[in-house]
């Protein structure tokens, strides 16, 4: 393959704060690469000195001659009182093109972008729809290679599947390589061929794994078993030879010099790994329930919201449980953020209420959520009035923790405890209000988009802990890994007003009008990407396979348990005697059905794939 651009011993440090150093990076055509680490360790610093954006303090860089590189940041930058058009129009100012084929690569890539109406004023767009019109600025001049920092920021799942599609092949004169920071693990999995992690925990600062995601955990998780198995092996060396060290001189003068200079060093081996092995520290999420055994936490019959004529749900049922893991799914503005706002507002007098329809709640219940707007951070408040309102100490668990300690759960450093929180990481920022979630007792979780600017360290932390919360949760991601993984339950919202229940996202995708193309072009797109890799051995599956596989029968069981459920409630007389409760019982059993039947349909596969 040819090198059409590389990098090396790049380093970069600000101030103190060492980013990266003597990092290689070599980019070929056809490279599909995909840059992880935890936040902070400079992922976003290094895509913009690679496009020239930013000065490296060391290093150099090399490139193609006429290789063309296009950058996608993170926040957009338009003239808010312009249509999509002329906003693309206006980047292609300067470039050898005329006005003909100007217009003609601008309508493409918005008519493949599904703008209807380009000349709406950029200004009352959403921001997924100002994430689409970013991502087809980046792609207007056919880069040779397209970098793009958190490309799936703010796009809905429809809009992922769109950039996946896109990036599998849906643009002609398309980049002939990439190179994307994102934590969206399936996007990751379906879009990149090479992963590079940064990370303090490796020797030279980075670990690069020619492959997909999957492949790059298990690569991964080997070379950190092996680190570990290192450090004991210097350790027991070390031990021997201080032990020879400390006998007495007359012994130690018989010895080679050279035999007490290499003590010493090992000493500084050891230590290097000892610190790298430490390095690797994740945040320790941990919900805190009321453990209260209540069956029936919430219920919601019949509701229906709407505003300014345009009705969002209604017809609404909706039964939380503890144990119960429902994901809301649906485009951007369909009314998921709604609908939380009113289970949050539940059984007090203010906070938002639905048109139509109840909502009970147990008695003294605990309700808990994290909203995505996050304006519940004053940014001008230190990190320790953010984390410790009250003083010095927090009470979580009925203990009492100084902030320090609390801060390192969060891995904040002592010196940062001074800083306004304004200054602070969109990751960092987000943690902090997980802790405050953390110091409040529940009995249901209402989390809207809590993966948002969270390392992919953090994200394994929060599933982890929302699968070990014994409460309700309802949760609204756009995180695909993240929904499968953790809801037993999907609501599915189609943006015309009609919502149903579903096993799995792409069963939901599938039922919305005109989407079925997206669906194969997605799936294709996938084969390709599977076809590109070398073929697994038999017998063997995947990281996220192995997942999924590991909660398929508590799943069923679950699915089982309530389909029991409803078969019970079908015969009490007051839901025989009642026509539109036994129409909805029945509905709700048909859909618990075809629920039970995918899991074991999908388990089925999976066991074939295991025993090869």
């Amino acid at each position: 393959m040819a090198n059409i651009l590389s990098c090396h011993s790049l380093s970069k440090a600000f101030g103190a704060q060492q980013l990266f150093n003597d990092i290689d990076l070599v980019i070929n055509a056809g490279d599909r690469i995909g840059l992880i680490g935890p936040n902070g360790s400079g992922k976003s610093t290094l895509l913009k000195i690679i496009c020239g954006l930013e000065d490296r303090d060391s290093g150099q860089i090399q490139r193609q001659k006429h290789v063309r590189l296009s950058y996608l940041a993170q926040s957009d930058d338009f003239d808010d009182s312009l249509g999509a058009a002329e906003n693309l129009l206006q980047a292609l100012n300067g470039t050898e093109y005329d006005q003909t084929e100007r217009m003609h690569r601008v309508q493409s890539l918005l008519s493949r972008a599904e703008f209807i109406d380009s000349e709406i004023p950029v200004g009352q767009l959403s921001g997924g729809w100002r994430k689409r019109l970013s991502i087809c600025r980046s792609l207007l001049t056919s880069p040779d290679i397209l970098v793009m920092d958190e490309p799936t920021n703010h796009l809905d799942i429809e809009g992922i599947l769109w950039l996946e599609n896109i990036l599998g092949g849906g643009v002609a004169d398309g980049p002939q390589a990439w190179l994307l920071v994102s934590h969206d693990r399936r996007f990751l999995e379906n879009c990149t061929n090479r992963v590079i992690e940064l990370s303090r925990v490796y020797p030279n600062g980075s670990l690069q794994v020619n492959g997909r995601y999957s492949e790059f955990l298990e690569a991964r998780e080997t070379f950190l078993e092996n680190q570990e198995v290192e450090e004991l092996r210097l350790s027991n060396k070390v031990r021997r030879e201080t032990e020879w060290l400390r006998r007495g001189p007359k012994a130690r003068a018989t010895k080679a010099k050279y035999r007490i200079d290499e003590a010493y060093k090992l000493k500084d081996e050891l230590s290097e790994v000892k610190s790298r092995n430490r390095a690797s520290g994740a945040v320790q999420i941990d919900f805190d329930a009321t453990g209260r055994k209540t069956k029936k936490l919430l219920e919601a019959e019949g509701i229906g919201k709407g505003y300014e004529g345009r009705t969002l749900f209604s017809g609404l049922d909706v039964l939380l449980s503890p144990g119960s893991r429902l994901g809301l799914l649906g485009r951007n503005g369909c009314g998921k953020s709604t609908l939380m706002q009113i289970l949050e507002a539940a059984g007090r007098e203010d906070g938002l209420k639905p048109d139509e329809g109840t909502v009970r709640v147990a008695d003294n219940v605990q309700i808990v959520s994290f909203d995505q707007k996050r304006e519940d951070i004053d940014p001008n408040i230190t990190l320790r009035r953010a984390l410790a309102p009250e003083g010095d100490s927090i009470v979580f668990r009925d203990r009492s923790l100084h902030v320090v300690s609390w801060a390192k759960k969060f891995l904040f450093r002592t010196d940062q405890l001074e800083t306004p929180v304004g200054q602070l990481s969109g990751g960092e920022q987000a943690r902090i209000l997980i802790a405050n979630l953390m110091r409040r007792p529940a009995d249901i979780l209402l989390l809207d988009e809590p993966t948002n600017d969270l390392d992919i360290a953090s994200l394994d932390m929060l599933e982890e802990s929302l699968l070990e919360f014994p409460g309700a949760l309802v949760l609204v991601t756009h995180d695909r890994f993240l929904l499968d993984r953790v809801c037993e339950r999907l609501l599915g919202f189609d943006g015309t007003g009609k919502v149903a229940y579903y096993a799995e996202y792409s069963q939901w995708l599938k039922d919305l009008t005109g989407k079925a193309k997206a669906v194969e072009n997605t799936s294709a797109t996938d084969k390709k990407s599977r076809e590109k890799q070398p073929a697994k051995k038999k017998g063997k599956l995947s990281y996220m396979d192995q997942r999924e596989y590991d909660q398929m029968e508590e799943k069923i069981l679950d699915a089982e348990m309530r389909l029991e459920e409803l078969q019970q409630k079908m015969a009490l007389p007051e839901i025989v005697s009642s026509p539109s409760d036994a129409a909805a019982c029945w509905e709700e059993l048909e859909q618990t059905q075809i629920i039970v039947d995918t899991l074991y349909s999908r388990w089925d596969e999976l066991e074939e794939k295991k025993n090869g």
